[in-house]
C-alpha cells in the first residue's frame, strides 16, 4: 500500500527504514530493466498481475518471440493522446489486442506518424494496465506498454514492482529527499550564490536548487522553478525561450537582493530528453508542440511538482512569490503545502524560430504570454 514499505525477500521492514524504502526501490529497478528492454512483473493488491514491457524497446518482431516464448498473447496499452492520433475516439488509455497482426502492423501502431494503421480492437484500459503504462512512462521511453496477463511468459520478467509502488512513487521520491551536499558557486548573474543537491528524486535523479543571497523564511522568497532544457539552458536553442528565463530569473532574483532557483530535471515537460527530440521532428512536420506531444501518446504537460515542494520544505521557505507565467505551477505547488502569495511574469525573447511555440503555450495551455506572442 501507498507509505508502507513493500518487503522484498528476507527483509523486513525494520530493515528497509534504514536502506530506503523498498517500494520506490523496486519501482527503479523495474525502470531499468524496461529500459534494458526486458519485462517486468507488476502485481496489483488483489494478487493479480501483469508481465510488462516497454513497446518501444521490443517492437513488431520482437514481440512476435516474446509471444512465442510466453505461450500467450500479448496486449499493447496506449493513452488516449496516442490514440486520438490513431482515429480511436476515447478519453482513457485503452488495451489493444495484438492477436493476429503483422509485425509491421503493431510498428505502424506503434510508430505511425501519418498512420495508415489496420483495424483493431481496443477497450478501456484496467487500472493495473494503467499503472502499467505509467511505470514506462517513468523510464521516458514511449508511453506504450506491452502486457501479459497472469503467469504467462512470467519465467522472463528478472524484476517485481507492486501496483500500489508505481501509483506512489512520485510522492515517495518527494518523502525520501534529503540534502546531500550543498556549497557557494559564484555565477556571472548572481556572485552569492548556493548550491543545494537533493538526492532520491524521481529515479535516479538528484536535483539541484540555486539560492541566491540569503532569503529569510519569515518572509515570501522570489522564487523560479525551472524545468531542465538542454537545448535552451546550454546550447542556446531558439526553439524556445527557456534559456533567457533562466539567465532573467537569476538575473532579477539578484537584483531584488534574494530568492531560490529551483532546477528540475522534467525535460522536455516531462517526457526527457529522447522524446523532446522526437517531438522537435514532429514539429517539423507541421504539428505544433502539443500535438507533436500527443502524437508520440503524451498529455499537454507530464510535470510533477511533489518533489519541488519538498526541495522548498526542507530549504525552510513555506511562503513564496513565484516567477513563472504558467498559472498551473502555482496550483500544482499550493496543492503540495507551498503557500504561493503572489507572482510574477518572467518574458523570454521572441524570435521567428519559437514564436508558434508560444503562441501555442498561451492560445491552448492558458500560459500568461498575450502581450507577446500577438502577430
Amino acid at each position: 500500500m501507498p507509505n508502507e514499505d513493500v518487503k522484498i525477500g528476507t527483509v523486513d521492514g525494520d530493515l528497509a527504514r534504514w536502506f530506503g524504502n523498498l517500494g520506490r526501490l523496486t519501482v527503479q529497478r523495474a525502470v531499468s530493466e524496461l529500459r534494458a528492454g526486458r519485462p517486468v512483473k507488476l502485481t496489483g493488491s488483489n494478487g493479480a498481475s501483469l508481465m510488462v514491457a516497454a513497446a518501444e524497446m521490443l517492437a513488431g518482431e520482437r514481440i512476435a518471440a516474446w509471444h512465442q516464448a510466453a505461450a500467450g498473447a500479448p496486449g499493447l496499452v496506449l493513452p488516449a493522446p496516442r490514440l486520438a492520433h490513431l482515429g480511436v475516439t476515447t478519453s482513457v488509455p485503452s488495451y489493444v489486442s495484438l492477436e493476429g497482426l503483422l509485425a509491421s502492423e503493431i510498428d505502424d501502431i506503434l510508430l505511425a506518424v501519418e498512420p495508415d494503421v489496420p483495424a483493431f480492437e481496443h477497450r478501456p484500459a484496467l487500472s493495473l494496465e494503467i499503472l502499467a503504462l505509467e511505470l514506462v512512462k517513468r523510464a521516458y521511453l514511449l508511453p506504450a506498454a506491452l502486457v501479459l496477463p497472469g503467469a504467462a511468459g512470467e519465467q522472463t520478467a528478472l524484476a517485481e514492482v507492486h501496483a500500489a509502488a508505481v501509483a506512489d512513487f512520485h510522492e515517495q521520491s518527494a518523502r525520501d529527499l534529503t540534502i546531500a551536499a550543498r556549497t557557494r558557486v559564484p555565477l556571472t548573474e548572481a556572485t552569492n550564490a548556493e548550491f543545494v543537491i537533493f538526492r532520491g528524486g524521481d529515479g535516479l535523479h538528484d536535483q539541484v536548487a540555486i539560492v541566491i543571497g540569503e532569503p529569510s523564511p519569515r518572509r515570501p522568497v522570489l522564487t523560479r522553478l525551472h524545468s531542465a532544457c538542454l537545448t535552451g539552458d546550454l546550447f542556446a536553442s531558439l526553439k524556445c525561450d527557456c534559456g533567457d528565463q533562466l539567465r532573467l530569473a537569476v538575473g532579477e532574483i539578484t537584483t531584488a537582493g534574494s530568492g531560490v532557483l529551483l532546477y528540475l530535471d522534467q525535460e522536455g515537460r516531462g517526457i526527457g530528453l529522447l522524446n523532446k527530440m522526437r517531438a522537435y521532428g514532429l514539429q517539423e512536420l507541421g504539428h505544433d508542440t502539443m500535438d507533436a506531444d500527443a502524437v508520440l501518446g503524451y498529455g499537454p504537460d507530464e510535470r510533477r511538482y511533489a518533489v519541488a515542494g519538498a526541495m522548498l520544505a526542507l530549504l525552510g521557505f513555506r511562503e513564496i512569490t513565484l516567477m513563472t507565467n504558467n498559472p498551473g505551477k502555482i496550483t500544482a505547488l499550493e496543492d503540495f503545502g507551498v503557500n504561493v502569495v503572489g507572482h510574477q511574469r518572467i518574458l523570454g525573447a521572441v524570435n521567428p524560430h519559437n514564436h508558434n511555440y508560444l503562441k501555442t503555450k498561451a492560445r491552448r495551455a492558458g500560459h500568461m504570454l498575450d502581450a507577446i506572442t500577438r502577430p
